[in-house]
């Protein structure tokens, strides 16, 4: 018997998916869920075997839900979503289900999924997460789990961001957080016309920018409003005058 999670804030949209389950014996529902944080919660302790999952939910949307996810399971998405997600979805996930969706087409999601099961070629959380990234309703907040919470921060409440290993220091009036994601990934996810690649392990919000000083040969820094100065080199020197128009 294989472990199912419904995630959808709509009600009657669970229901649906519950409905279309019952030609299923193999598949049981162990929980349905409203929102993201009910469902971070109910896969870290029931695991389960796949995940219908809605993208646009209140709090926190599906995508960032799988952000926050060790090891997410095997997802099929029902939604009624843009264009980022379709093209990320395609790439990248099980399946995905456009709202409203007849039976027969929920049937060959299941096989999709039970086919894959088998398949060494997983679907690629990350590579469907980078992709979906791309679209507006992702740049305008980053969400990172702080302990057992979770922590929603505006972008324009960043003052620059820090490569960390294998994570990104997000540094704020309240401290710094911890996102496990590439300096990479925020370079093309961020609004470009307000953050900055200054420096190969710097990011910063050029809203936050006082001035910028010489450092070292070719080098500078740029000091910011709470007073922190952060590195900037010579091609980030370059990127910095063309956003700020200098």
């Amino acid at each position: 018997m294989s472990k199912v999670i419904l995630i959808d804030d709509e009600p009657l949209a669970r229901s649906v998916v519950a409905e279309y389950l019952e030609a299923h014996p193999g598949l049981n529902i162990v929980q349905q869920c409203g929102d993201g944080f009910e469902g971070i919660k109910a896969i870290q302790q029931h695991q389960p075997d796949l995940v219908f999952l809605d993208i646009q939910m209140p709090k926190i949307n599906g995508f960032e839900m799988l952000e926050l996810l060790d090891q997410p399971p095997a997802i099929i998405f029902t939604t009624a979503f843009d264009e980022y997600a379709i093209k990320a979805f395609e790439a990248h996930a099980t399946d995905y289900l456009l709202k409203p969706f007849s039976q027969e087409r929920f049937d060959k999601a299941i096989e999709k999924w039970k086919e894959q099961r088998t398949n060494i070629a997983k679907p690629d959380t990350n590579a469907l997460l980078e992709t979906a990234s791309q679209s507006p309703v992702q740049s305008d907040r980053i969400v990172v789990k702080n302990g057992n919470k979770i922590k929603i921060i505006p972008v324009a409440d960043i003052f620059y961001l820090e490569a960390a290993d294998e994570y990104v220091k997000i540094h704020t009036a309240e401290g710094y957080f911890l996102k496990k994601k590439t300096m990479g990934f925020f370079e093309t996810s961020l609004p470009v016309q307000q953050f900055v690649r200054s420096h190969r392990s710097y990011i910063v919000n050029v809203q936050q920018i006082t001035r910028i000083e010489p450092y070292e040969k070719d080098n500078y820094v740029a000091v910011l409003k709470t007073g922190p100065q952060v590195p900037v080199s010579r091609t980030g020197y370059v990127k910095m005058r063309e956003v700020l128009g200098l």
